[in-house]
C-alpha cells in the first residue's frame, strides 16, 4: 500500500512512524498544485492537511482509495467528486479540545492580566528604577464575577465554558445552528450576548450562517471594556471591522488565532493598528499543542486501518 502526505511540513516535528508501519509511505514536506498531480498518480491512500483536493487531482490519481485530512473539516477536498469516485474521505475529530481551550485561555489571560506590560515593566527596568514595590499603572481585572458569551458550544465551546466557571464566571452562549441544544447555559440571541459579555469567545465552524457573523455593528453592541477572543475561522469575523474597533476603543482588544487568509498578508489589518498592544496574534497553532498534533496521527493511521 502507497501512502503520501503531500503537507507533512504543516505538522511540525511528530512522529510519522504510524503512518510507516502500514505501507510504503513517502512524506513531502510541501506540495504545489503541479507536484501534488504528480506526486499522486500511483497512491493508495493520499494524505492531507491543507493541500487543495478538487477534481484535477483526484483525476490523477487512478489507483487512488482513501483520503485522510489532518484536520476536522474538508472544505479543501472536493468530497462529491471523490465520493463519485468510490473514494471516501475521512477526517479527525475531537483531537485538539484540549489544545484549543488552553489557547483560549492563554489568549484571555494575558488580554486581562496584562501580562506584556508587565513582563516589560521588570525587563525593561523600569521596575527596578520606580523605587516600588510594586507596579500600579496597568489595571487589570479579575475573571471572577465577569460573564464570557460562547459562540458555538461544541465540543470545545463547553470545555471553554466548564472552565470558565472555574474562574467563577457566568456563562451563555449562542447557537449558531439555531437550536439552543444546552440546558446548562442560557441560550442567548446574538446582539444580547454581546452585550452582557465581558469576554466573548468564539468557537464555531465557517458556514453561511457565520460567514462574517461579527461586523461593525456587531462590534458596537459590545462593552467597551470587552475583549474578543476568534479561535474558530478567520472569516467569522471582519477583520477590517475588527482592527479599526480595537484601535479607536470600541472594544478593549482581542485575540485572534485564525485569519481569512493564511498566513496573514503584511499589509493585513492587523498589522497596521495604532495600538497593536490591544491584540494578541497567533499563526492559527491553537489545535496545535504537541500532544494534539500527535493525537490527529494516530486518528489517521487508525482510519488507514479501517480501510475503504
Amino acid at each position: 500500500m502507497k501512502i503520501a502526505f503531500l503537507d507533512a511540513a504543516t505538522m511540525g516535528n511528530v512522529s510519522f512512524e504510524p503512518f510507516e508501519s502500514l505501507g510504503e509511505f513517502v512524506r513531502y514536506e510541501s506540495s504545489t498544485p503541479e507536484q501534488a498531480r504528480e506526486r499522486v498518480r500511483d497512491l493508495d491512500v493520499l494524505l492531507i492537511n491543507k493541500v487543495m483536493v478538487d477534481k484535477d487531482l483526484i483525476d490523477s490519481a487512478p489507483d487512488l482509495k482513501l483520503i485522510c485530512i489532518a484536520a476536522t473539516g474538508v472544505n479543501n477536498i472536493d468530497v462529491e467528486y471523490a465520493s463519485s469516485k468510490g473514494i471516501p474521505v475521512r477526517n479527525a475529530v475531537g483531537y485538539s479540545t484540549d489544545s484549543v481551550v488552553q489557547s483560549t485561555f492563554m489568549h484571555i489571560l494575558s488580554l486581562v492580566g496584562g501580562a506584556p506590560y508587565f513582563d516589560h515593566s521588570v525587563k525593561s527596568g523600569s521596575y527596578s528604577r520606580s523605587g516600588m514595590f510594586t507596579d500600579p499603572n496597568w489595571n487589570w481585572w479579575e475573571l471572577a464575577g465577569k460573564t464570557i458569551g460562547v459562540i458555538g458550544l461544541g465540543n470545545i465551546g463547553k470545555k471553554v465554558a466548564q472552565i470558565a466557571e472555574a474562574f467563577g464566571m457566568k456563562v451563555c452562549y449562542f447557537s449558531t445552528s439555531g437550536t439552543g441544544h444546552c440546558k446548562d447555559y442560557p441560550c442567548l440571541g446574538l446582539d444580547e450576548l454581546l452585550q452582557v459579555s465581558d469576554i466573548v469567545s468564539i468557537h464555531a465552524p465557517l458556514n453561511e450562517r457565520t460567514l462574517n457573523l461579527i461586523g461593525k455593528d456587531q462590534l458596537a453592541l459590545m462593552k467597551p471594556t470587552s475583549y474578543l477572543i476568534n479561535m474558530g475561522r478567520g472569516a467569522i469575523v471582519v477583520e477590517e471591522d475588527l482592527a479599526a474597533a480595537v484601535d479607536a476603543g470600541v472594544i478593549a482588544g482581542a485575540g485572534i488565532d485564525v485569519f481569512v487568509t493564511e498566513p496573514i498578508p503584511e499589509n493585513h489589518p492587523y498589522l497596521q493598528m495604532k495600538h497593536p498592544e490591544r491584540m494578541r496574534l497567533a499563526p492559527h497553532v491553537a489545535w496545535a499543542s504537541m500532544e494534539a498534533r500527535q493525537r490527529l496521527i494516530g486518528i489517521m493511521a487508525d482510519n488507514i486501518r479501517k480501510g475503504w
